[in-house]
C-alpha cells in the first residue's frame, strides 16, 4: 500500500528459517519501491483467532485516511480459517511500525456452506454507490473456484452476499483474488472504489491446482453485485496469465502518488530440496513491481517494470541496425551480464518463412510447444532472441526468444523463456521448464517484435511486445555466475533478423537497511 508518502510491503515470511512454516507478516517500507528498509513483523500469530497462522490478505485506506489490514487467521491444527483485521498503533509514526489486532476479531467466520480450509486471502475493499464496503475472499466448493463476496457498512460487521462475485467450475481453489477497475481511455490506474465511466474490471485468481496467476477482463454489474467476464475472456488454465513463468500470489494496489496501478508477484525457488534453501539462508523473492493497465484492444492487460527501476541503470551499451543471418550469434559486451536490463527491437522483412503451426498443437499449452520447438531447433522466422546467463561456451544458458508460426487464419507468435539448459547441475527433481506464452500482435503491418529482459543472478524476468506477454524464470547456473556470465543475441531461423536497436545496462544493487 501507499500511505502518506511511504510504500509498504507486507509479505509472508518465516523468521526462523528459509523453509515454509512459522509464517508472519513481515514489513518493509520504501520511498521509491526500489530501496527498502526492513522493519519488525507487523502481524504474527499470537491470539486464538490466528494462533496457527497469520496468512495473506490486503490493506485498505479508509476515507478518514486510516489504513486497515484484513488477513486470514488459522484457528486450529486442521487449517480452519477466519478473517481478521489489524490497525496501526500510532498513525503519527511515518513507518507504521506497530500494528494492533483488536479483541473483536475475527470479523468473518465461515458459515456451513463454506469449506473452512479453503477460505482465505481477503482483497482490498471497495465501496459501492450504496455506501457499503465490499471484499472478496478466495474459496472453493466441490471443484469450483469462488470469489465469495462480503459487504459491510462499518468495516466491522460483515455479511456474506447470497451469491459469489464470480465462480467457475473445474478451476479448483482460488487463492489471492484481486479485483480492480481499469481505464478504457488511458494507462492511468484507478482506485478500487472508482465508479466512473469508460471502465472495465479485472478479476485475478491464483490457481492452487497449478500455481499460476490467471485473470479475466469483464463487466462489474453493480446492481446485481456480479462480475461477468467478456465472451473472449476465459476462466481457468486456458485463460490469460499475468505471467507465464514462475510468478504467483500477486497483489495489485493503486498508487495515488503517480496515478498508476502496480502489481507485484512472488517468485519461489526452483532448485531441488529444502536443503538448498537452508544452505543459501533464504528462499523466495518478489519480482520487479509492474505498472499494469488495459491494452487499447480491451482484450488483455499490459505490464511494464515501474519507471523507478531505471535509477539502478549504470554502464550502457547501444547497438543499431545489426543483421543476424541464420545460425548467427554475437555477444553483448561492456555490461555485467549477471545483473542487467536489456531492451531490444527486432524486425524482419517478410513473414513468408514462418513455419506451419501443427494443428495437433492447438490443445497444447505454449510451454509444451516450446519444449518441442526449442531455441536449438532451426526454424523459418525464428527462433531469435537473447541467450541470458550464458557460460562462455554455452554449456549453460537460458534463452528468451520468439518463433513465428503460420496458422490457418493468422500468424501465431510464441515467446519462450527456456530453463532446460540453464544449469550444469544434474538433478532430475530440479524444476527447469520451457516456460512460454503466445503474444497477441499483428505482424502483417508491423514486422517487428520487442523484448525486454531483467537479469538478476537467478532470475530472468522478460516482457514481450511492450509487456503483452511476461515470463519469469528462476535458474541456477554453476558456470555463468557473476563475472563469468555472458549475454548473447542469436538467430536460428532462415529469415534474416535485424536488430533495429539494442540498449543494455549493468544494474546497480538497491539499498537495503
Amino acid at each position: 500500500m501507499y500511505y502518506n508518502g511511504v510504500y509498504h510491503l507486507f509479505y509472508q515470511y518465516n523468521p526462523k528459517g528459509s523453509v515454509w512454516g512459522n509464517i508472519v507478516w513481515a514489513h518493509s517500507v520504501s520511498k521509491d519501491l526500489i530501496n527498502w528498509i526492513h522493519l519488525e513483523p507487523a502481524i504474527y500469530p499470537s491470539k486464538k483467532f490466528d494462533k496457527y497462522g497469520a496468512w495473506s490478505g490486503s490493506a485498505t485506506i479508509l476515507p478518514n485516511n486510516k489504513p486497515v489490514i484484513l488477513y486470514t487467521g488459522v484457528v486450529d491444527s486442521h487449517d480452519s480459517q477466519v478473517q481478521n483485521y489489524a490497525i496501526p498503533a500510532n498513525l503519527s509514526d511515518p513507518f507504521l511500525r506497530k500494528w494492533i489486532k483488536p479483541n473483536n476479531n475475527p470479523l468473518i467466520v465461515p458459515d456451513n456452506s463454506i469449506n473452512k480450509t479453503k477460505f482465505r486471502d481477503p482483497t482490498t475493499a471497495w465501496m459501492g454507490q450504496d455506501g457499503l464496503w465490499r471484499i472478496v475472499i478466495g474459496s472453493m466448493r466441490k471443484h469450483s473456484g469462488m470469489a465469495l463476496l462480503y459487504r459491510s457498512r462499518d468495516f466491522i460487521k460483515w455479511a456474506k452476499a447470497q451469491h459469489p462475485l464470480h465462480s467457475s467450475p473445474h478451476t479448483g481453489n482460488w487463492e489471492c483474488p484481486d479485483f480492480f477497475p481499469v481505464s478504457l481511455k488511458n494507462t492511468n490506474g484507478l482506485d478500487s472504489s472508482y465508479r466512473g465511466k469508460n471502465v472495465k474490471h479485472v478479476l485475478k485468481n491464483s490457481l492452487d491446482v497449478n500455481r499460476f496467476d490467471y485473470y479475466t477482463i469483464g463487466m462489474y454489474d453493480t446492481k446485481k453485485d456480479r462480475y461477468i467476464p467478456d465472451n473472449n475472456s476465459i476462466d481457468g488454465s486456458k485463460g490469460l496469465r499475468l505471467d507465464y513463468g514462475n510468478f504467483y500470489a500477486s497483489k495489485s494496489f493503486y498508487d495515488p502518488m503517480k496515478n498508476r496501478r502496480i502489481v507485484w508477484g512472488w517468485t519461489n525457488e526452483s532448485d531441488v530440496l529444502p536443503d538448498d534453501e537452508i544452505k543459501k539462508g533464504w528462499a523466495g523473492i518478489q519480482a520487479i513491481p509492474r505498472k499494469v493497465w488495459l491494452n487499447p484492444s480491451g482484450k488483455q492487460l499490459i505490464q511494464w517494470p515501474i519507471e523507478e527501476l531505471e535509477t539502478l541503470r549504470k554502464q550502457k551499451i547501444q547497438l543499431n541496425n545489426k543483421k543476424l543471418s541464420k545460425g548467427e550469434m554475437f555477444e553483448v559486451k561492456g555490461i555485467s551480464a549477471s545483473q542487467a536490463d536489456i531492451e531490444v527491437s527486432f524486425s524482419f522483412s517478410s513473414l513468408n518463412k514462418a513455419e506451419q503451426f501443427d494443428p495437433k498443437w492447438a490443445d497444447l499449452y505454449a510451454q509444451d510447444v516450446c519444449a518441442i520447438k526449442g531455441s536449438t531447433i532451426q526454424g523459418g522466422l525464428g527462433p531469435f532472441g537473447l541467450a541470458t546467463l550464458a557460460s562462455k561456451n554455452l554449456e549453460e544458458y537460458t534463452p528468451v526468444f520468439f518463433r513465428v508460426f503460420k496458422a490457418q487464419k493468422n500468424y501465431k507468435v510464441l515467446m519462450c523463456s527456456d530453463a532446460r539448459r540453464s544449469t550444469m547441475r544434474q538433478n532430475e527433481a530440479m524444476y527447469k521448464p520451457s516456460f512460454a506464452g503466445y503474444v497477441d500482435v499483428d505482424l502483417v503491418d508491423m514486422k517487428k517484435l520487442s523484448l525486454r529482459s531483467l537479469i538478476d543472478n537467478s532470475v530472468v524476468e522478460s516482457f514481450g511486445a511492450g509487456g503483452k506477454t511476461c515470463i519469469t524464470s528462476r535458474v541456477y547456473p554453476t558456470l555463468a555466475i557473476h563475472n563469468n556470465a555472458h549475454l548473447f543475441v542469436f538467430n536460428n531461423g532462415s529469415e534474416t533478423i535485424t536488430i533495429e536497436t539494442l540498449n543494455a545496462w549493468s544494474m546497480d544493487v538497491p539499498k537495503m537497511h
